[in-house]
């Protein structure tokens, strides 16, 4: 007998082929008693929603898109800049303003043309530079207005939205894995506990069939069919087993905590099933504004809004004022630099050749597409609940009826067992009513996990916590 896969574990198939590649560390609530975890349901999805990788990884991008805010909110702050430009010139420019008339170098009496021809003499050059210079320049700019900036603001803080709805999204999916893993395992140990005791039962017939065929009172393949009857029951036991293994490191690796660390479950199948029911056997309401998806739609629908005014504000000028001010470590002799300077840019959008219209128009299109896919998640979203409300209720008339054939088939089982040992009843009879009460029980584990699915299910779309 084998537990038939059913459509909400697919997911938990997928995450089966990554146990083996990762590390994982364990923090978060549940009771501890002599290193084992004890979790309740609840508790497992809390603990999940700590420790869980993907459930961290998407708290980072929140961190990011805040960081990300503040990155262009500093686009409009005042920004200061200090620059330092080393020169050497291997030539230094020099002028000359000519000779000049040395009045000093005249005679004190009568002055001839001779005289003053010789007083006359070459001015020395000036450098109009020098050859080793540092200048340093200390700029302080602020933007004054820019459309771009201030709807590019708003944009990034929406962007931060999704980040935090995606978080949201990501737990709810979590919680759902969470359900699927631990109802599992509840399913698989309600199913060993039988199958011990149908063994248990075996054994005691496959005994009391050898003592009487010691006294001659049957035949060898009597004994023989009933040791078939108890290999089979454990290989079952070794195949569910094995089984429950691998489902329980499934259920540590969504938790996040080591393989090695022991988890007891603590709730159990009858006070789950019996929840199920009380919510969802009757007429629960869905609030289509409560859905995480439906959220991120109207997030993304105001995202495309503000980039459509993104677009038209490339209309607008932009107008940023800025401050300077120079020194330099050697000053030449003559220097004509001004060491303060004050000063306005203004970046005025004149002709694009349409370029700019062409782009409001894409935005005016996204955004249509952006509404119309709003309105298709909003029916998407209310089929799927009637479609998991509709499950829900076909899985607990199935799971109902199979509870039933189940303890019907055990009953007729243990009557068969009695009348095989009183002689009354074949070896045949005996193994084909067992194989019809090992099928009634893989039916009704198979019905019960594809109820608690169900459940699972409905508990994310209406976000039951």
């Amino acid at each position: 007998m084998t537990l038939k896969t059913g459509s909400g574990m697919g997911r938990m198939k997928k995450l089966l082929l990554f146990f083996f590649m990762t590390g994982i560390t364990s923090h978060g609530t549940g009771q501890v008693s002599n290193g084992t975890l004890r979790l309740s349901i609840s508790e497992a999805q809390t603990y999940a929603q700590q420790n869980n990788r993907t459930v961290q990884s998407s708290k980072i991008n929140i961190d990011f898109a805040g960081k990300k805010i503040w990155e262009n909110l500093a686009l409009g702050l005042p920004q200061i800049n200090v620059d330092a430009n080393y020169l050497h010139q291997f030539v230094v420019p020099e002028i000359s303003f000519g000779p000049y008339l040395d009045i000093d170098a005249l005679p004190d009496g009568p002055v001839t043309k001779a005289d003053i021809e010789d007083a006359f003499k070459d001015s020395p050059p000036i450098p109009l530079g020098v050859p080793d210079n540092t200048t340093i320049d200390f700029t302080l700019s602020q933007l004054i207005f820019n459309g771009q900036y201030f709807v590019g603001l708003k944009a990034a803080k929406v962007v931060k939205q999704v980040s935090e709805k995606a978080l949201v999204k990501t737990e709810d999916q979590t919680k759902e894995l969470v359900a699927g893993a631990y109802y599992l395992l509840l399913v698989l140990q309600e199913n060993i506990r039988v199958l011990k005791e149908t063994q248990k039962s075996l054994d005691q017939t496959y005994n009391e069939m050898v003592r009487m065929n010691q006294q001659g009172l049957n035949e060898e393949t009597d004994v023989d069919q009933v040791n078939i009857n108890r290999s089979n029951i454990t290989t079952l036991l070794t195949t569910i087993g094995s089984r429950r293994e691998t489902s329980l490191k499934l259920f540590k690796y969504l938790l996040g905590v080591s393989f090695e660390k022991p988890v007891e479950l603590t709730d159990n199948l009858e006070g789950i099933i019996e929840q199920g029911n009380l919510r969802y056997l009757s007429s629960p309401e869905f609030r289509i504004d409560n859905s995480v998806d439906y959220q991120l739609a109207g997030i993304q629908e105001n995202l495309s809004e503000l980039m459509l005014k993104l677009e038209k504000s490339t209309f607008l000028p932009s107008v940023s004022a800025f401050y300077r001010h120079q020194e330099q470590t050697n000053q030449p002799s003559f220097n004509f630099a001004v060491k303060d300077v004050i000063g306005a840019n203004l970046h005025l959008p004149i002709l694009s050749s349409g370029m700019r219209s062409a782009k409001i128009s894409q935005a005016r299109l996204d955004l249509e597409k952006i509404r119309l896919n709003k309105q298709d998640t909003e029916q998407g979203l209310i089929m799927e609940f009637e479609t998991a409300r509709t499950d829900y209720q076909s899985a607990y008339s199935n799971y109902t009826v199979n509870r039933e054939s189940m303890a019907l088939s055990k009953k007729v089982y243990d009557r068969t067992i009695i009348k095989y040992r009183e002689g009354v009843s074949s070896s045949f009879e005996l193994s084909q009513i067992q194989n019809q009460f090992l099928t009634a029980e893989s039916n009704y584990y198979n019905s019960l996990l594809s109820l608690l699915n169900a459940k699972a299910k409905l508990d994310r779309i209406l976000r039951i916590n």
